[in-house]
């Protein structure tokens, strides 16, 4: 059985042979995932730093491990981040987890003019939390050590600007004729993607990322719900690096 990895500030995983896990951690490690002495178990801060040992004890929403082994894992490169424009309803949240599950490294969330959902006051920061939340659980669900950063939300000159820093930056576009697998991919540095929203990306938007450096391509004979097309892009993308090999 995999062990399963559990969240840790920074200063409290570098601390001692024995860590305790409290507070919403412990609660979960101990009274819904109901872990027991003698199960491994992997800490992490979610910055590269890992702890692995096992369960010493456990008590009321908490428990203490016995840490065996510790290392520090480098940054996954190239880093692929993605631009997504925002779903209706939750499905920003799966687009988030899949993404998270793959191994994008940022999310940018992103109000295109097409964009049904507005992210607005309360609303929006609520919508945030709950993107990043979801993230933070897509990353212990599938052993990640380095958390993806979810942003705060960009807009279309927001984005231009990441996409004009960027070692390589592309546009998912259905009308593209350059299909993404024939791209050539850097080695290093930051390859940003952009999902539109599903009425797609307008013209003045597709401009201004152009002008900006990015590339329009196309992700395969259908069109994808948004939702789903960050998800199975990013997988096209690292199955042609290092990361995945």
């Amino acid at each position: 059985m995999s062990a399963p990895v559990f969240l840790l500030a920074t200063e409290r995983l570098s601390a001692g042979d024995r860590l305790t896990v409290d507070g919403a951690e412990g609660h979960h490690a101990a009274t819904v995932r109901r872990m027991r002495a003698g199960e491994p178990i992997w800490l992490t801060d979610g910055a590269g730093h890992v702890a692995e040992g096992v369960v010493e004890s456990v008590g009321k929403d908490r428990l203490v491990c016995v840490v065996h082994a510790r290392r520090d894992v480098p940054a996954p490169s190239p880093r692929l981040a993605v631009v997504q424009a925002l779903p209706k309803g939750d499905r920003g949240e799966l687009a988030v987890e899949l993404m998270t599950e793959v191994g994008v490294d940022a999310i940018i969330p992103w109000s295109a003019t097409r964009c049904i959902t507005r992210w607005k006051g309360d609303r929006g920061d609520k919508a945030l939390r709950r993107w990043r939340i979801a993230a933070r659980e897509a990353a212990k669900q599938s052993r990640r050590v380095w958390l993806p950063d979810v942003t705060a939300l960009a807009s279309t000159a927001e984005v231009a600007r990441r996409l004009s820093a960027a070692q390589l930056a592309i546009v998912l576009h259905e009308s593209a004729n350059l299909p993404l697998g024939a791209i050539d991919l850097p080695a290093d540095g930051e390859i940003v993607l952009v999902v539109g929203p599903e009425g797609g990306i307008t013209d003045a938007e597709l401009d201004a990322f152009t002008a900006a450096g990015a590339r329009p391509v196309r992700l395969g004979p259908t069109v994808m719900r948004t939702s789903t097309a960050g998800a199975v892009a990013a997988g096209v993308l690292l199955s042609h690096t290092a990361r995945w090999q």
